[in-house]
């Protein structure tokens, strides 16, 4: 479904290429680690700029297309966090320095648009053509929240020993010690892979994994694909100015994951349940969306201040 025109789709994908092309290009064109009050700046920057195209949302679509993408957008940010904790590990397990780390997460971040805009299509698509593949996709939302709530930290796998290095490092001619600052060296005389194009594939491999979680989730609050997309992109535009602002204090979230694996079942329930609610109770499409935005934000937000109280002694000031 599909409620906003052409117009809307050129201006909005316009807008992104313009402030990636600043970003990339005047505000970030050397290497280096951006400070916590750069982080913090970009980050509220990102979030008022998401703010006002909600408002504008609100303004051209209705109050119902505001309600579902500002639903859609809280959602997605919030299961986007989850990638910051394997960012960290990436790079970590990498050895990748700071400053080299903000133009990988760039391009992880343009390659990771073009992905999800083409699983938001196909996602959509099937919604709308078989009814059915709302159940299936509401239960393995479920199974996935419930396999993230009973998993234990230590059974996640080293991202340097994954099948995707493996593979990579079969397939494409790879040079070891190309370091993190360019995707290609050339070396007698051929061109090879270095480390910074591999910790790229890895990043991309972790967003495609997240999104076959995520998309499902907001296609559970709506199917306009403009919705969904747009407020994906939000979402994702964020991520970087978000990882520098809480990268050295991550440790301290170490109960968001709970409160993660709870939205992810809580969405796959109502996926599964929408329907028959609806029409049990006579519940109105706007209700279960404002209960859905309420119940998503108090455990996003408990999970966050119970992480950061259980865990105050650490301190974790960047």
């Amino acid at each position: 479904m599909q409620s906003a025109p052409m117009q809307a789709w050129i201006g909005f994908l316009a807008f992104v290429l313009v402030m990636l092309a600043l970003d990339l290009g005047i505000f970030n064109r050397k290497a280096h680690v951006p400070s916590f009050k750069e982080a913090t700046i970009w980050s509220c920057v990102w979030v008022a700029l998401a703010l006002a195209f909600n408002a504008i949302i609100w303004r051209q679509m209705g109050q119902f297309k505001g309600i579902e993408w500002f639903t859609a957008y809280v959602l997605e940010k919030s299961l986007s966090v989850d990638n910051l904790f394997v960012f960290v590990m990436v790079f970590s397990a990498f050895g990748v320095a700071m400053k080299n780390q903000h133009r990988i997460l760039y391009w992880g971040i343009l390659g990771a648009l073009v992905l999800r805009a083409a699983m938001i299509l196909g996602g959509t698509a099937l919604l709308n053509r078989f009814e059915w593949m709302m159940y299936v996709f509401g239960a393995f939302l479920i199974w996935t929240g419930l396999k993230m709530f009973f998993e234990k930290e230590d059974e996640e796998e080293n991202p340097s020993e994954g099948m995707t290095v493996r593979l990579f490092r079969k397939i494409v001619p790879f040079d070891p010690d190309g370091g993190h600052e360019h995707f290609l060296t050339k070396k007698n005389g051929r061109r090879l892979a270095t480390p910074m194009l591999l910790v790229l594939i890895v990043i991309e491999f972790t967003d495609l994994v997240f999104a076959v979680d995520s998309i499902p989730a907001v296609l559970a609050i709506t199917r306009d694909t403009f919705v969904v997309f747009t407020s994906n992109v939000f979402a994702i535009l964020g991520l970087r100015s978000l990882y520098f602002l809480l990268a050295k204090m991550m440790d301290r979230f170490r109960h968001l994951k709970i409160g993660l694996a709870i939205i992810l079942t809580f969405v796959g329930v109502k996926m599964c349940l929408a329907h028959w609610v609806k029409v049990r109770f006579g519940i109105a499409d706007g209700t279960l969306i404002v209960f859905s935005l309420a119940f998503i934000s108090a455990v996003l937000v408990g999970s966050i201040i119970f992480s950061l109280a259980s865990t105050k002694h650490q301190g974790g000031s960047p």
